[in-house]
C-alpha cells in the first residue's frame, strides 16, 4: 500500500498492498543518508512535516497504494514486488499484505528502514521488534476504496464523526497532510494512545469477522441481528488484552466498534490471514489451556472452532 516519491532534493519511499506495479521515477537527485532506526531508542522521533519538495515511495499497486499515490499529486514512486527500495529521504509507505512484510523489509536498504510506514491491520509489534523497527511509523486505516481510481470513503461513524484513522511516529505528520488532500481525516496520536487504538481495531476485525463467518452474514447484519453476542465477544477480547498486555482502553470500545461496522455494513465477513488476526486470540486461549487455567476468550474459541469445522480450517 505504499509508494516512493522522488524529488530534486528529497526522496520518500512508500509500500503498497496489491499487485506488482511498474516503477516510475523522476530525475535523479542527491540524497541524504537516513539514520538507522533502533528498537532501543526510548522515544519516537519527532514527526516529520512535509515540504514542497517532499516525495514518497509507495510499495504495492493495490487500491490503497494507488489512492495514496493520487493524493500525493503523482510525484511519488510506485515500487512493485521484487523491486529494490531506492535510496533517498522521506517516507516509504508499505501497502502490502502482512505476509509480504518480511520481504519488503529485506528489500529496503538498512539506512532507509526507519522510513518504512506500516499500514497493515493486525498486531505488528513482534515482527517490527525482530527487525529493530519498533519505533517506525504505523497507521490504522479507517477508510475504504471500492476499486482502483475511485475516491476513498472516510470511516466517519455516528459515534465518531471526527473520524477514526490514526497514526503515530516519524512520518505521521506527512501521512496526515497527504490524507487531508484526499478529503480524509487522520489523528496523530501519542504512542500509548495509538497502541490502545491498534488493539481496538484488532478486536473489531477478529470479533466481527468470526461472528459474521459463523452466522454467514455481513458486518452490518452482525451488528443488527447478533448485537448481544458480538458485544459479549468484544468484551472478552478486550479483557484478554488488558490482562495479557496491560493496555488501558478508552471508554466506549463496544459502541465505537459497532458503529464502525454499521458504516461498512455491506462488507463481507470471513476468517482469513489467521496468524495475523484471530490466531492472536487463539494463542492466548491455547496458552491458558496449557497452563490449566480458564479460557479468557471462550466465545471466540467456540465461534472459531465452528467456522474451522465448517470450512475445513486447521487451528
Amino acid at each position: 500500500m505504499l509508494g516512493i516519491l522522488l524529488a530534486a532534493h528529497v526522496t520518500i519511499s512508500v509500500l503498497v498492498q496489491g499487485e506488482a506495479f511498474v516503477v516510475s521515477s523522476s530525475p535523479g537527485s542527491s540524497s541524504t543518508k537516513a539514520i538507522v532506526a533502533s528498537s532501543s531508542r526510548p522515544h519516537r522521533q519527532r514527526s516529520q512535516r512535509p515540504t514542497a519538495t517532499t516525495m514518497a515511495a509507495i510499495v504495492g499497486g493495490g487500491r490503497i497504494g494507488c489512492a495514496l499515490y493520487d493524493m500525493g499529486g503523482g510525484g511519488d514512486t510506485l515500487v512493485g514486488r521484487g523491486d529494490i527500495i531506492p535510496d533517498g529521504d522521506g517516507p516509504i509507505y508499505v501497502c502490502t499484505r502482512n505476509d509480504d512484510l518480511e520481504d519488503v523489509i529485506s528489500r529496503t536498504p538498512p539506512a532507509r528502514r526507519e522510513d518504512l510506514v506500516f499500514l497493515q491491520n493486525g498486531v505488528l509489534g513482534p515482527l517490527l521488534e525482530k527487525h529493530g523497527l519498533a519505533k517506525n511509523t504505523q497507521a490504522l486505516i479507517y477508510f475504504a476504496v471500492s476499486k482502483k481510481g475511485e475516491p476513498p470513503i472516510d470511516g466517519i461513524t455516528d459515534a465518531n464523526p471526527e473520524g477514526l484513522t490514526s497514526t503515530c511516529g516519524k512520518w505521521a505528520g506527512e501521512l496526515k497532510e497527504r490524507l487531508a488532500k484526499g478529503g480524509l481525516t487522520c489523528h496523530e496520536l501519542a504512542e500509548d494512545r495509538y497502541t490502545a487504538r491498534m488493539y481496538e481495531k484488532h478486536i473489531w476485525i477478529c470479533a466481527f469477522m468470526v461472528a459474521g463467518a459463523a452466522h454467514k452474514c455481513n458486518m452490518g447484519q452482525v451488528d443488527a441481528d447478533h448485537a448481544d453476542e458480538v458485544r459479549t465477544l468484544i468484551g472478552e477480547l478486550q479483557k484478554a488484552i488488558e490482562v495479557e498486555y496491560g493496555v488501558a482502553f478508552e471508554d466506549g470500545v463496544k459502541d465505537r466498534l459497532c458503529a464502525y461496522s454499521r458504516s461498512v455494513a455491506n462488507y463481507p465477513a470471513a476468517v482469513k490471514e489467521f496468524s495475523w488476526r484471530n490466531g492472536f486470540f487463539w494463542d492466548i486461549s491455547e496458552k491458558a489451556r496449557k497452563e490449566g487455567t480458564e479460557d479468557p476468550c471462550p466465545l471466540h474459541t467456540k465461534l472459531l472452532r465452528q467456522v474451522a469445522n465448517e470450512q475445513g480450517l486447521t487451528l
